[in-house]
């Protein structure tokens, strides 16, 4: 039996605030960080976590991704 990570629905509306991006301006650094992550091929990533049987659903990669590349440019260690 194959695992799926967990749902990541980027656009989905959120209870409080509706969009996630609304809490940022246009010119944001997470806005540009999210756009060259789209454009990777992570796959490779992906077919990791599908092979695993073990333990929870991870967290999406491609949101882990951004995670990490955003605290990267911003210095957190």
């Amino acid at each position: 039996m194959s695992k799926t990570s967990r749902p990541y629905e980027p656009d989905r509306i959120l209870l409080l605030p509706p969009s996630v991006k609304d809490w940022l301006s246009a010119g944001h650094l997470a806005h540009f960080v999210s756009d060259i992550t789209e454009k990777l091929d992570l796959n490779a990533i992906g077919g990791v976590y599908e092979r695993e049987e073990r333990g929870r659903p991870p967290y999406h990669p491609v949101m882990m991704v951004k995670v990490l590349l955003y605290a990267y440019c911003v210095g957190l260690p």
